[in-house]
């Protein structure tokens, strides 16, 4: 387990970094590195801000962004604690399935279901402002975090933002980004659903479970689509967070 004198050691070495970014910094390599167990308990904040000599709102404000990502979870009256066992998938931020994976500790791959090479069919064309005819790849897996299945993705890319479609192996966004294509804003769309036998199938789940459904669309800098995904969600892995704000 992570001791607070290893924290203390790397907390203030940061660099320019504010102490709460660094805080967090060392948190999240702790529990990717799983020297952090699920449902360890971390000290009271009064105790961790006296340890790090920092204010305990620094010490909030670290343990805020972590509650946030998913990595924490607050128990009213308990404290902070490791949250491995179900997935809280900050819905403001723009990241791949494999990166949220990575920064919960978790360990990502997937299941090819089918992928090819084709001319967008009308509704393609529609989502992704192609004209008829153009080249899009098509990329359907099912993902997993460790050997846990966690969702079914059905994901279309625009031809033109792709070399070819071995581009793609791991991670769909590593490969765009390294042709320059990685979206920089979506839309996203959340809803409920019920597994249906086939999706219940994939996901090691019953027909019938309760299940989430996610539309995404993605975009560069100056407007074009670069992917439109549906994924389907098990139900009982996830939440999906957003924090709101009044201004």
């Amino acid at each position: 387990m992570l001791t607070l004198a290893n924290i203390i050691k790397v907390v203030g070495e940061g660099g320019s970094l504010p102490l709460y970014q660094q805080l967090q910094r060392t948190l999240r390599e702790a529990i990717a590195q799983r020297l952090l167990q699920p449902d360890d308990a971390l000290p009271p904040e009064r105790k961790l801000a006296a340890d790090l000599s920092v204010s305990r709102l620094t010490v909030r404000k670290a343990l805020d962004g972590l509650v946030a990502e998913g990595l924490l979870v607050r128990r009213p009256g308990s404290g902070n604690f490791i949250n491995h066992t179900r997935i809280e998938q900050n819905f403001s931020r723009l990241s791949s399935f494999s990166e949220d994976m990575h920064a919960r500790g978790r360990r990502p791959h997937s299941a090819w279901l089918h992928r090819s090479a084709g001319t967008a069919t009308p509704d393609e064309a529609l989502r992704l402002r192609l004209r008829p005819g153009e080249t899009v790849y098509r990329f359907n897996r099912v993902r997993f975090a460790d050997e846990r299945p966690m969702c079914l993705e059905y994901a279309t890319v625009a031809g033109h933002c792709l070399p070819s479609l071995e581009a793609v192996d791991k991670s769909m966004y590593e490969a765009l980004q390294r042709s320059g294509n990685r979206p920089v804003r979506a839309l996203q769309r959340l809803s409920a659903l019920l597994l249906n036998a086939e999706q219940a199938r994939l996901l090691d789940a019953k027909e019938g479970d309760a299940g989430l459904a996610v539309e995404r669309l993605g975009f560069l800098s100056d407007g074009r689509v670069v992917e439109f995904c549906r994924s389907y969600f098990r139900g009982d892995a996830y939440d999906f967070v957003a924090e709101l704000s009044a201004v």
